[in-house]
């Protein structure tokens, strides 16, 4: 019995060294993240890591368990044999998760989770960003942790398997389901009321030190596995309160009677173009108070439309983005409703709303439009017509994810030059840029930033565009609206949780806007769509989290999601906030109000998403 017990805690053990190495790997691979960090900073992330790496070993002890208890009765050879073929499984699957997991943090900033999984339905779009030497890298570093894991724990472990024969069998069945009792004790995450969560290892306000702590197989797992219980997730408030502080926030957008609503069109019915820029930063738009030279067509266009200043993403991707444009609705922190076809062909969207006003709606991407469920969604949200990357011929489809943006704006114009002005029949056409993404690969070479010259080759193609669309005689009743899907960490210093990194550039051009203008007010994606929808006197009520950014005075704030956290922006206050660690990451002086709203928002769009 003694030989059992003692086997199977050192199994526990031996876990850890596996886990433990993955810490300063992480570290010097990301080494340009943690220049200002010292050795203690290290010791600290291992030693935090810790308590995540013996939730992963209980996990992984669970099996093993209970063969040994069947050995108990069962004595011989077999339980080697077994858990030789079972250390090589699982050596294999935590290899491929860290070399994973590792190669994708410098381009998403969080460990891995569950968004992995919806990313590889469309394996060959999910590594389009990826440089092809980095697959051979990460192979490489991929079968050195294998072999390594595998050999030291086939050595240290295999040895001490207890195969001979218990004379007091019922004594020993007892004491191993009794360790069992203790071992659930690490998988819980401890004795406290609280069990195992990433937060658990945060230690620091720096937080790369505390993505370095969390255990990448924990953090996969605790994503996918918290997947479906969105109305049970971010229960911050009772919902008497939660209920209150909506109302308060909503309150803010009563307005004098004689107050008249900001007009921007010259008709009601304008056939609409919308042009989603891709990865576009305000960062890196003059017009925006970004960096001079790079859209020189953008700041040109700029003066001759309406400006919305202080536009923000709602997130930072894209399947996420395209929801808070197109259907008014936040994007979630932890998932996205995108991947759920059921949920959100029960959105409401522009395209069904301008539908019941006789509108059709058309949609253009260079890309993949299977990738994150795109195709369905779009025709699920009203679209009746896409064309996508097939539609191009192969030798237009240069790029990694398709064709590059001179293709497909040359695509849109023959296509919008054909439309018959005469015609009664009004459209939307939804365009979705793709070379401003990684890996940043383009037939232009202007800046020596990557990031900034694929900016500027779509600025290029837009400003071209524009144009020759201007004399085409479509122009007279259009407006063009410009919004970027999602901002970029540029410069590269921004951390994922700042209000700057999601400061995106809005601009409404076209002959039926009225005159040149400039919005300041503090805004979102999401009311991108009451907003067009109040120019054209179309009810909106039903887009939840969707505000009329002309009405004479509606909240003026700004709210977005990054990994498992929020960020709320207005006028004089910020503040960023981590659920996992349940802690506030930056804040003005005076931000708790803030902080209060930005968690009733979240705890209603997620008791919004269950209900779905």
């Amino acid at each position: 019995m003694k030989k059992r017990i003692l086997f199977l805690i050192f199994f526990f053990i031996a876990w850890l060294p596996v886990f433990i190495i993955q810490k300063p790997w992480f570290i010097l691979y990301n080494m340009q993240l943690a220049d200002t960090c010292s050795p203690t900073d290290f010791l600290q992330v291992i030693a935090h890591g810790l308590l995540l790496d013996c939730t992963v070993a209980g996990y992984l002890t669970a099996l093993p368990l209970f063969l040994t208890l069947i050995s108990v009765w069962l004595p011989g050879e077999w339980l080697r044999k077994t858990l030789k073929v079972y250390l090589g499984i699982i050596s294999l699957l935590i290899a491929a998760i860290f070399v994973v997991d590792v190669a994708l943090y410098p381009y998403w900033g969080f460990r891995l989770d569950g968004t992995l999984l919806f990313y590889l339905r469309s394996p060959k779009d999910a590594m389009a960003s990826v440089p092809a030497g980095l697959f051979v890298q990460q192979g490489i570093a991929f079968l050195i942790y294998f072999l390594l894991a595998y050999y030291y724990l086939t050595k240290c472990v295999l040895p001490l398997v207890p195969v001979s024969q218990v004379s007091r069998r019922i004594e020993a069945s007892i004491g191993i389901v009794l360790l069992g009792g203790l071992m659930f004790i690490p998988i819980r995450g401890g004795v406290t009321t609280s069990t195992a969560n990433v937060g658990m290892v945060y230690f620091s306000d720096n937080q790369f030190l505390n993505h370095s702590a969390i255990n990448p197989c924990f953090s996969l797992l605790s994503s996918v596995s918290k997947q479906q219980n969105f109305a049970e997730q971010f229960n911050f408030y009772p919902e008497e309160e939660r209920a209150a502080i909506l109302q308060e926030i909503r309150s803010e957008q009563a307005a004098p009677a004689d107050a008249a609503h900001q007009e921007l069109l010259t008709t009601t019915r304008p056939n609409i173009l919308l042009i989603i820029l891709e990865s576009f930063s305000a960062n890196a738009v003059a017009a925006t108070g970004g960096e001079p030279g790079v859209t020189p067509n953008l700041n040109r266009l700029s003066e001759e439309g309406v400006l919305f200043t202080n536009m923000y993403a709602n997130s930072f991707r894209t399947d996420r983005g395209l929801v808070s444009i197109l259907n008014g609705y936040l994007a979630q922190p932890t998932t996205s409703i995108m991947k759920y076809p059921s949920k959100a062909q029960t959105l409401p969207s522009l395209a069904h709303a301008l539908e019941k006003e006789g509108y059709t709606s058309d949609m253009l991407y260079g890309g993949d439009i299977n990738f994150t469920n795109m195709q369905s969604y779009f025709f699920g949200s009203g679209y009746s017509r896409i064309t996508s990357d097939k539609d191009f011929p192969i030798t237009e489809r240069l790029s990694k994810w398709g064709a590059n943006d001179d293709v497909t704006f040359e695509y849109l114009f023959q296509d919008l030059k054909k439309r018959n002005t005469g015609s009664a029949a009004r459209w939307m056409t939804t365009f979705l840029t793709l070379s401003s993404h990684e890996p940043f690969e383009v037939p232009y070479h202007r800046l020596e930033h990557p990031y900034l010259n694929t900016v500027a080759f779509t600025d290029s193609c837009l400003g071209n565009f524009i144009d020759r669309l201007r004399v085409l005689p479509i122009w007279k009743d259009l407006l063009v609206i410009l919004v970027a899907d999602h901002g970029f960490r540029y410069p590269d210093t921004l951390k994922d949780y700042e209000p700057r990194r999601y400061h995106i550039p809005m601009l409404w051009i076209g002959g039926a806007v009225k005159a040149p203008a400039q919005i300041d007010a503090y805004c979102n994606q999401t009311d991108l769509v009451s907003t067009i929808l109040g120019q054209m006197d179309i009810p909106h009520d039903a887009f939840l989290f969707s505000r009329d950014i002309l009405s004479p005075n509606p909240p003026r704030y700004a709210f977005y999601t990054y990994n498992n956290g929020f960020g709320l922006v207005d006028s004089t206050d910020y503040v960023a906030y981590d659920n996992a660690s349940n802690q506030v990451l930056m804040k003005s002086t005076s931000s708790e109000s803030l902080l209060r709203r930005g968690k009733a928002l979240l705890q209603t769009l997620y008791d919004d998403l269950g209900s779905r």
